[in-house]
């Protein structure tokens, strides 16, 4: 495998970044998980605008190459790795700096391409989970947007990584399974006040009494750009859809729940806190359309 290491295809036992890089020192840094399917990169755009307002939040847009550029550096390492169906991660940090805390007003970023192969998408594709998914509610609450604002993806991710810790610890809120059951595959997060956000790595929906319906925006959670493709299938095909703020009990009474995220895409979650909340026609449907427009606009 090759990796691309600011502007430079190396091997990947070699691929390194300094100590003193801020992304490695302080989680100074943004980046995106992405899909490409057939060689070709799986809503773009969507990505490289979350990342530039990242990199917005974080103070240094300025100083990051055009998305042109980021683009090609992505195409140049699948295309060294022979790889059409892959996924792909692009890291862009602050760079190496002086040992302290306040970032200097010059910066020279860091920008790291990572790709790995995964199962062709798509109509004729497979997906990369093993099957449905098991959710469980956890002791872990989500960052408030006062704290560290949501919609920023940095590499600071402590907050999904304790989420997802916590199932193996056996750390489950009321209504979940024995700890003695293997780990669930997804931990799901609450707000200060007790409603429902988000998975560690993904975005929740669920269906009941015929409405699809997701955490809202206005909640400290990131607004995946899965996610977001999804609300856009279902508003053009009709489907009533609703954003609110919602308790634990509400999901688990659901008629049916699903998890998006960019390398899960739609994944049924008929699971959650140890009770059956099932699978059915909207998932499958939504799963459906989503494979379409993946076959469109990339095969």
């Amino acid at each position: 495998m090759q990796y691309h290491v600011d502007g430079e295809l190396v091997p990947a036992e070699e691929a390194t970044v300094s100590v003193r890089d801020r992304g490695f020192a302080y989680g100074d840094a943004a980046f995106e998980t992405l899909r490409a399917y057939g060689g070709e990169v799986f809503a773009w755009d969507a990505h490289a605008d979350r990342l530039e307002r990242t990199c917005e939040t974080l103070g240094f847009a300025e100083a990051i190459p055009p998305r042109w550029d980021l683009r090609e550096r992505i195409d140049e390492t699948l295309a060294a790795n022979d790889l059409d169906d892959a996924y792909v991660k692009i890291s862009i940090t602050r760079g190496v700096q002086p040992g302290k805390l306040t970032p200097e007003p010059r910066v020279d970023p860091t920008i790291v391409v990572v790709v790995s192969g995964l199962p062709r998408g798509g109509l004729d594709g497979s997906p990369v989970w093993d099957g449905p998914a098991t959710v469980t509610t956890v002791d872990r609450r989500r960052i408030p947007d006062g704290a560290i604002p949501s919609d920023a993806k940095t590499h600071n991710y402590l907050n999904g990584l304790l989420a997802r810790l916590d199932l193996r610890r056996g750390g489950e809120r009321d209504g979940a399974g024995s700890t003695d059951e293997p780990p669930a595959d997804e931990a799901l997060v609450l707000d200060a006040d007790g409603y429902l956000t988000e998975g560690a790595t993904s975005n929740l929906f669920f269906v009941a009494d015929g409405v699809l319906h997701t955490p809202s925006t206005d909640l400290p959670l990131l607004p995946g750009v899965t996610r977001s493709i999804v609300l856009e299938l279902a508003r053009a095909e009709g489907l009533p859809v609703e954003e609110g703020t919602y308790r634990p009990e509400r999901l688990r009474s659901a008629d049916e729940a699903f998890l998006t995220n960019t390398t899960w895409e739609v994944r049924p979650a008929p699971t959650v806190d140890g009770e059956s909340v099932g699978s059915g026609p909207v998932t499958e449907l939504l799963g459906r359309l989503y494979d379409r427009r993946v076959e469109r606009t990339c095969y």
